[in-house]
């Protein structure tokens, strides 16, 4: 509840982002979505812009991100249209591979130097997260992506794994349930900047959602988040 009016309202908003932050603090696991969180682009954007099909792609990201088009739908819409090769996202790898947004990798140290898990879970591609977990020292087994499947011959892209925790909406809030289970964790939070990272706080899912604006505001989503902040700093510093 974010309402207008008075030194009430303030003081009520005070209390909202206290709790939030002794919830951050005490959280055993931190999820992180990549797209705009983790990295400062959408990866699929980039992927459809490498491969002269941006705009279009573009378009659907936009539709998932703000809940206006169910996530499994604008993914398979995305992916049809770009059909992207093994061979074409190495090469995009190796001339654009994502940017990690300033401040991420001294969160994340932060986070484990205190003795807590870090994941990412991502709408994304594992093949295209992989190596931003492997540059922030975030074990491979922490990632939960999609997964995407290739001739083994002729490596075209012939699909992708719907079993996948994200591969379908309200994904996040499944894989979040069972990263607590297999952590044995009281608290989890989930950091992102979509509607899909919103979604992720359901009963047995993140206990607190973060939403994260320092790439896109997306207001909708920042204002239902137990905490909206658009620098990576002050999460780090609510740590001390």
């Amino acid at each position: 509840p974010r309402g207008g009016g008075g030194s009430r309202n303030v003081t009520r908003m005070s209390g909202f982002k206290n709790a939030a932050v002794d919830l951050w603090k005490r959280a055993e696991v931190v999820c992180f979505d990549v797209d705009s969180t983790v990295c400062s682009s959408e990866g699929i954007d980039d992927l459809g812009d490498y491969l002269g099909k941006g705009e279009a792609v573009a378009e659907f990201t936009a539709k998932a991100m703000t809940g206006t088009m169910p996530f499994e739908e604008a993914l398979a819409a995305r992916l049809d249209i770009i059909r992207p090769s093994s061979g074409e996202i190495d090469k995009f790898l190796e001339s654009d591979a994502p940017k990690l947004t300033p401040g991420i990798a001294g969160l994340v140290a932060a986070l484990q130097g205190k003795g807590k898990a870090v994941y990412l879970v991502s709408g994304g591609f594992r093949v295209m997260i992989d190596p931003v977990a492997d540059e922030l020292r975030i074990p491979r087994e922490n990632v939960f992506a999609n997964t995407l499947f290739f001739d083994q011959g002729t490596g075209s892209y012939t699909g992708f794994d719907d079993t996948e925790f994200t591969s379908r909406a309200g994904g996040k809030a499944r894989a979040a349930r069972h990263i607590k289970e297999i952590t044995k964790a009281t608290t989890l939070a989930m950091v992102g900047d979509g509607a899909t990272d919103l979604e992720a706080r359901q009963p047995g899912g993140a206990d607190i959602f973060v939403g994260f604006g320092g790439i896109v505001k997306r207001e909708a989503v920042l204002d239902q988040a137990d905490w909206a902040v658009c620098d990576f700093e002050e999460l780090t510093r609510a740590l001390e």
